[in-house]
Order: structure tokens, then C-alpha cells, then sequence
């Protein structure tokens, strides 16, 4: 992992002690074809090992002690993603004329976890456009983008990643996905470290939104399916609203002419034949006419009639 230490294996598979006068050890790297960079290396006689590439001064290390008993292993610090190659272990005895007695060599693999994806948008114009994303991982990532109704992949047409290396030798991906204006669907941006066998995923609602901020209608073409805060409240007032006037109706029916019409009188009337569906009403009256009948007579009064504040579809 990007940061962290690791031990490169070079151990003498016989388990034998080795004087230290009598070695020669070198770990090196290829640099051009058929030349090698010097990462480490302990001579003969030395107290200590030196190094040759800048890149792994302070970095890599070997162990004295370790190196008496056969294993001339490499500690290396603080990993980047340079650091993802293949590192060669040659050891010398000078006893035996320079005899090669050991030769390693170790791949190693370098990974960086990613940021959880970032999901923004979507943004309402001709098309739905949501932006995904992720940073400082390694190696490249995969990038998906995922109908997360049925888990089945997008087509990937409909999406355009950028993967770029930033100033830590890690990877950034920025990837835009571009739908048609659509139904509601619930769609996830995948991110995939397949050296990790990672994937990190966020989901992200998109799709056909009227309304207001607190209410929108999904599929507005069948106004089936309303959401949101207010339209349980402007059903109910609406259903109000159609009880009063029929009562009103019958109000008028049974006080003609000598019955209060103040209201009604000055403001519109509304027919309301039936109501199949969730609709909106204008211009209706604030009051209402009740009829109160008294031992004697029926009269009808004017009565306030509370609405809702709003009314969506």
C-alpha cells in the first residue's frame, strides 16, 4: 500500500551463517535495457550499506544481523507508486571467488485505496447528467456505471471518464454520465481497485422531477404517482373544497330566494362534477355557505373555509 513498509523476501534457502567479510550484496532494479539501477548494496569489510539511487536514499534498508544468518532481505519505507517493479537480489561470496551463491527476484505490487466516489447533479436541461469522483488511488481504476434497479451495467456510451495521475503519483477519475430525460431511476457510480478486489459504490437518484423543492410528481404524463411533503395536504383541502360546494348546492335549493348568496354571489362559482383524479381548482371562494336550520326556518351563513397555503401536481 502507497505509504506503507514492506520487506522484499532474499533468504538463503540453507540456512546457514555467513560471515560478513565474506559477502557482497546488492539489490538493483532495471533501469535501460540490460542495465540495472543500484537500489542497496553491502560490500565486503563495510560497516553499513550504501545506496546509489537518489529515489531509495533513507528508504531502503538492510539488516546486519539478519544478513549473519541468510536472509539478506530488503526493508523498504514509506511505498509510492514508482516503487511498482521488479527488484533483483544478487549475493557474492568473496571466499568463492565472487561466486554468484544467490539470486532473487521479487515483483512488487503497489496499491492505493480510493476515495468513496462523490455523486453530483443531476442537473434538469435536455438530458440528465450526473459527475462521479474518486481520488488518490492505485493502480487505474475501472469505472462503472450501474442501473442499480437490476445491477445491470449502463451502456457505456452514455458515459465519458477521465483517469488522470496527480502530483502524488496517484490516480484521480472524473466520470460523467449523460441520460435521456427518463423516468425516475436509481443509478451508482462503481469504482474498482482490482489489485484490492475493491469496488466502492454510491447511489444517486435521477429522473423527471416537477414541482417544488418539497413536492414533485414522478411521470407526470399519467399522474399516478405524486410525492412529497404537500400533496397529501392539497388532496385533503380539495376533497374539503368538494363537500362544501355541495353543500352549498343544496343549501340554495332549499332557501331560494330569501337565502344569504353574499359569497357566492360575488365570486365565480365551480362546478364540480367528479373527481377521477388529483386536480387543481382556482379561483374558488374562501367562504362557504352553510344551511342551519332553527325550529322554524333554514338559513344559511357564511363560514371560513381553510386551504392549503399550496397546491401541487
Amino acid at each position: 500500500m502507497v505509504g506503507s513498509d514492506v520487506q522484499l523476501s532474499c533468504v538463503y534457502p540453507e540456512g546457514n551463517s555467513f560471515d560478513l567479510n565474506d559477502l557482497y550484496v546488492y539489490w538493483q532494479i532495471p533501469d535501460k535495457p540490460n542495465t540495472y539501477s543500484v537500489v542497496t548494496y553491502y560490500l565486503s569489510g563495510n560497516n553499513s550499506a550504501g545506496h546509489s539511487d537518489n529515489h531509495y536514499k533513507g528508504r531502503a534498508q538492510l539488516s546486519l544481523d539478519s544478513m549473519k544468518r541468510g536472509d539478506f532481505s530488503l526493508h523498504l519505507r514509506n511505498i509510492t507508486p514508482q516503487d511498482e517493479q521488479k527488484f533483483n537480489c544478487l549475493v557474492f561470496r568473496k571466499s568463492l571467488e565472487l561466486k554468484k551463491i544467490l539470486e532473487v527476484v521479487v515483483t512488487l505490487h503497489v496499491a492505493a485505496n480510493y476515495s468513496m466516489p462523490v455523486v453530483s447533479g443531476p442537473s434538469q436541461d435536455e438530458e440528465f447528467t450526473l459527475t462521479c469522483t474518486s481520488t488518490n488511488g492505485y493502480p487505474r481504476p475501472n469505472v462503472y456505471w450501474i442501473n442499480r434497479t437490476d445491477n445491470s451495467l449502463l451502456d457505456p456510451a452514455l458515459q465519458n471518464s477521465t483517469v488522470s495521475l496527480n502530483e502524488r503519483g496517484l490516480y484521480d477519475v472524473v466520470s460523467i454520465l449523460r441520460l435521456g430525460r427518463t423516468p425516475s431511476v436509481n443509478v451508482g457510480c462503481c469504482i474498482e481497485n482490482v489489485l484490492l478486489h475493491q469496488n466502492l459504490t454510491v447511489s444517486s437518484w435521477t429522473g423527471m422531477f416537477t414541482g417544488t423543492k418539497d413536492s414533485f410528481t414522478e411521470n407526470p404524463a399519467d399522474g399516478t404517482r405524486e410525492w412529497g411533503g404537500g400533496a397529501v395536504p392539497s388532496i385533503l383541502a380539495v376533497l374539503a373544497v368538494v363537500v362544501a360546494v355541495a353543500t352549498g348546492w343544496l343549501c340554495r335549493s332549499r332557501c331560494p330566494s330569501r337565502s344569504y348568496a353574499g359569497a357566492q354571489a360575488s365570486r365565480p362559482e365551480v362546478e364540480v362534477t367528479g373527481v377521477s383524479s388529483p386536480s387543481v381548482f382556482t379561483n374558488l371562494s374562501p367562504e362557504i355557505s352553510l344551511c342551519l336550520q332553527s325550529e322554524s326556518e333554514l338559513t344559511c351563513h357564511p363560514r371560513p373555509l381553510p386551504l392549503s397555503s399550496q397546491e401541487h401536481v
